[in-house]
Order: structure tokens, then sequence, then C-alpha cells
């Protein structure tokens, strides 16, 4: 099987999709990552972006990451960007990776880029050229909570064999982490997993929310 996960910025799909990613491939499955956005000056200095893109290479290498397609975007001006443009580029990535199942955003997350690329990639999924078995949405801790929607899931996976490994990635993109008790502190994701492990009795767990199966 054939997996994409569709990140707004580099370390969304740690926080989303971190232990999926883990079980995915360590199950034979092959899993492609596509970063929409890359930071930029003068918002970030150069030292910053020129470790985030290590950052990334570190975590594609602990992911054992089939392909990654980091997208040209500026990061938290998406609101200012062709969203024809962006619809073309992500149907672009979908297209090269032809993948099985699809995880995005929550279209409710607090961050405006979350929101943009979660409805660009609804668009760029329309089941017209090539048929996605399976869409999720997926939720980022400091966004999905903090946002305006609520986040339903009715979709778990089990991740307790690999939530020691989301965490020691997600440490890699030190520069995202926060002291406890953020929810974007390593004490917070492990929190998250065990309580949505806990909604369905199994000690860890990510959660989706199931958009659209083909069967």
């Amino acid at each position: 099987m054939k997996i994409l996960i569709i990140a707004p910025h580099g370390d969304d799909e740690v926080l989303g999709c971190g232990g999926i990613i883990s079980r995915y491939v360590d199950e034979g499955h092959k899993v492609d990552l596509c970063i929409v956005t890359r930071p930029h000056t003068p918002n970030w200095s150069e030292k910053y972006i020129k470790d985030r893109e290590k950052e990334i290479e570190k975590i594609c290498k602990i992911f054992k990451i089939n392909n990654i397609k980091i997208l040209k975007f500026k990061a938290a001006l998406l609101d200012e960007v062709n969203h024809l443009e962006m619809n073309f580029e992500i149907r672009e990535v979908i297209n090269a990776s032809k993948p099985d199942e699809v995880f995005i955003p929550f279209y409710g997350d607090l961050h405006k880029d979350h929101r943009i690329v979660s409805e660009s990639c609804l668009v760029a999924l329309r089941p017209i050229e090539y048929k996605i078995k399976r869409i999720f949405m997926y939720e980022t801790l400091s966004e999905t909570e903090w946002g305006y929607q609520p986040f339903k899931p009715n979709v778990y996976i089990d991740i307790t064999k690999y939530i020691e490994n989301k965490l020691k990635s997600m440490k890699y993109y030190s520069k995202e982490l926060k002291p406890t008790p953020h929810p974007r502190s390593l004490e917070g994701i492990r929190s998250l997993a065990r309580k949505r492990g806990s909604e369905v009795n199994i000690m860890y767990a990510e959660a989706f929310i199931l958009i659209r199966e083909i069967i």
C-alpha cells in the first residue's frame, strides 16, 4: 500500500502522523511526504532555514520516507497565494505519488495555513482523475484543539509500539517543542496519544477523521 502525508509545515507530519508513519513503514508499506511551505527571510533567519532543511532530512531518514516533496510556498503567507496554483501543485504531487491513502490537516485548525492546505487538498483529491481509496484528516497539537471547530475522530490507529519513535522524531524539531504543560511538549504529545488510545481501550493511538472511502 502507498500512503501520502500532506503537511502544511515541517513538524506537522510528526505531530499528526508520526506514529502511523512508523507503523506503516514497519508493516512494509511506502510512505511519501509533501511539505507545502518553506520558512523564508526576513520572517526567519538564514540559520533557521538551513537548520530546518537538516531537520527534515533527519526525519525522513528516521521514518524511512519513500519520497519527499517540498513545495515552494511561503510559510504563514498562504492567504496571499493563488489558490488555483496551490491546487495544481498538490494535485501534481498526488498524481506522482499515486497513493492508496492520503492524510491531510484538519480544516478547523487555528493556523490559517492548515485550513488553506486542507481546502486545497480536498479540491485536488476530488475523484476525477486518480481515485484515492481513503482520505483522512489528522490533528495537530496547539492548532487543532485551539481552533474553532471540534475535531471528532472516527478512526483510531494503534501506535503503542511506535510512540517512542514519534517522540524521538519530534526532538529533531527542537525549536517547535515547548516546555510542559504546553500541548506541543513531549509530555503533551504523549498525553494526547494516551488519551486517544484510552478512547478505544488501547495504550496509545493516533486519531483521524475519515473523509471519504471508496471500496
